[in-house]
C-alpha cells in the first residue's frame, strides 16, 4: 500500500498577498543534499517566485538549508532551481503569466507517493489593501461569532 504525499512546507502568506487562480504541480531538479534537506522540512518559500528564462521555468530565492552532514557535497541555499512540467503546460503557463499582473508563485512543496519532491504553482494576481482588510475583518467576525456561539451552548 502506498504512502500518502508528505507535506514538507506550505507558504501561508502568498495566499494572504496573491489571489490565486489556477494551480499547477511541477518537478524540481534537485541535488542530494537538498533531497536530504527537504525530508527535514528545511525550507522556506517566503520571497520565491518562478520565473520563464529562455523557454524553460525556475524558482527563484526557494531557501533550502545546508544539510548538515553533507560535507564537501554541499548546495548552494538559494540558487535558482529547474521546474519540470511538460511542454504543453509550459506554453499555456507563458501565454497566461504574458497578461498584465499576473505571476507564478509557490504555494508548497510535498514529496509524492513515489518520494519525488514537487512543488504546486499558483497562477496568482496580487490583493490590493482594501482585500486583505476585507479578509482580516471578515475573520475577526467568524471568530467572534464563533466564541459567542460557543458561550451560548
Amino acid at each position: 500500500m502506498a504512502k500518502e504525499s508528505e507535506q514538507v512546507a506550505r507558504n501561508k502568506k502568498a495566499r494572504f498577498e496573491y489571489e490565486v487562480l489556477e494551480r499547477v504541480e511541477a518537478g524540481l531538479v534537485l541535488s542530494g543534499s537538498e533531497v536530504k534537506s527537504l525530508r527535514e522540512h528545511k525550507v522556506s518559500l517566503s520571497d520565491s517566485y518562478a520565473r520563464f528564462e529562455d523557454g524553460e521555468l525556475y524558482l527563484i530565492n526557494l531557501d533550502i538549508a545546508p544539510y548538515g552532514q553533507a560535507g564537501y557535497a554541499q548546495h548552494e541555499p538559494k540558487r535558482k532551481r529547474k521546474l519540470l512540467l511538460h511542454a504543453r503546460e509550459l506554453k499555456k503557463l507563458v501565454g497566461k503569466v504574458a497578461e498584465r499582473g499576473l505571476t507564478l508563485v509557490p504555494l508548497g512543496v510535498h514529496f509524492n507517493r513515489r518520494g519525488w519532491a514537487k512543488v504546486s504553482l499558483g497562477l496568482c494576481r496580487g490583493k490590493q489593501q482594501f482585500d486583505k482588510r476585507r479578509k482580516i475583518k471578515q475573520r475577526d467576525q467568524e471568530r467572534d461569532l464563533a466564541r459567542q456561539m460557543k458561550r451560548y451552548r
